[in-house]
């Protein structure tokens, strides 16, 4: 090699862009406008990219390190439940950004209220009175439509069938389980906080966070692993109430669990074979957590060994178990009757 430019080889990039020869939609009439092709430089994102993060936390910073427990409670960067907070924290989940595609689909998500992203229409996509429906929702709230091919739209949604419409989904803004314990003991009333163990389905995830805010829940607990997440199913099963309960995401569940104990909270484990009913959870006048486990396997060895006591809801000798979204909506609805 001689050391000339020209003889290098060209290696792909590792991370292709989205579409860059995206189109502005019309949304009156669906057409597209073509634009002029120029190439945008990257406005300093590389740059700022490649720049370090700044320096490790000490230990004592971080707030599940050992280091961190042992300090005082008045104690700078140190924050006690009711003391020095201010906007919540938020955790960002690892996964890449959700999509929602297909004209059913798509307007189903628009009319639930969810949060987009980006929104992709096809070039010469056949209209209908879904697509017209879906152009005239997103003129009518702001929502920029983006044109693309058919092929884009294809790798876009992993080869879904799209029908020549996507959404792009941001990532769900979870709360922190620290923040949800400050402010469910900040309530007025006695709170009541549901956690979810290997609630795998995202529809059940969905219907437990819609009756958490039905019957007036502070929050919901999910772990971060071997759990559900809020994705574009769940959304749409929750019927908006994801945007207005918050959804804790806990590293630890285990380790949640004994916090909020160790709060006050009375931690109830929905178990079949418990011998107590579900209204006669003790101290249902104060905190509770209660805490779901999946239809098949219910609650895991090391959570029900963190709950102070497990209870059962009646149901016929003939049927095994309840669906998780259900058995949750009882257990909220009786600890909430059983409280006046």
């Amino acid at each position: 090699m001689n050391g000339s430019d020209s003889a290098r080889p060209q290696l792909p990039s590792a991370n292709p862009p989205l579409p860059g020869s995206m189109l502005a939609i019309c949304t009156s009439c669906g057409c597209a406008a073509t634009g002029s092709g120029n190439t945008a430089g990257s406005g300093g994102r590389v740059r700022r990219g490649l720049e370090g993060k700044g320096p490790t936390p000490k230990a004592e910073d971080r707030p599940y390190h050992k280091a961190y427990r042992k300090r005082g409670p008045n104690e700078p960067g140190k924050t006690q439940a009711g003391q020095g907070r201010g906007k919540p924290r938020r955790d960002t989940p690892r996964a890449g950004d959700d999509w929602v595609f297909g004209r059913n689909p798509v307007l189903e998500a628009l009319q639930a209220g969810l949060p987009v992203k980006r929104a992709y229409v096809a070039d010469g996509v056949e209209r209908d009175d879904r697509l017209r429906d879906i152009l005239k929702y997103a003129a009518d709230h702001g929502i920029a439509l983006l044109a693309a091919t058919r092929a884009e739209l294809d790798k876009l949604t992993g080869g879904g069938v799209h029908q020549g419409v996507a959404l792009q989904l941001p990532p769900f803004e979870y709360a922190h389980p620290d923040d949800l314990l400050a402010e469910a003991l900040d309530a007025p009333d006695p709170a009541l906080v549901i956690a979810c163990d290997q609630v795998t389905d995202p529809r059940n995830l969905g219907a437990i966070i819609r009756s958490a805010a039905a019957f007036g829940a502070a929050g919901v607990i999910i772990p971060e692993r071997r759990s559900a997440q809020v994705t574009a199913a769940a959304w749409k099963t929750s019927a908006g109430a994801a945007a207005r309960i918050p959804v804790a995401r806990a590293t630890n569940l285990n380790r949640a669990l004994k916090q909020y104990a160790d709060a006050g909270f009375v931690v109830a484990g929905l178990a079949g074979e418990a011998d107590l009913d579900v209204s006669g959870i003790p101290g249902v006048d104060g905190p509770v957590l209660l805490v779901v486990g999946s239809e098949g396997e219910g609650l895991s060895r090391l959570v029900r060994d963190n709950c102070d006591v497990l209870v059962s809801i009646p149901i016929d000798s003939d049927v095994e178990s309840l669906n998780a979204s259900v058995a949750a909506s009882i257990a909220l609805y009786e600890v909430t009757r059983c409280r006046g």
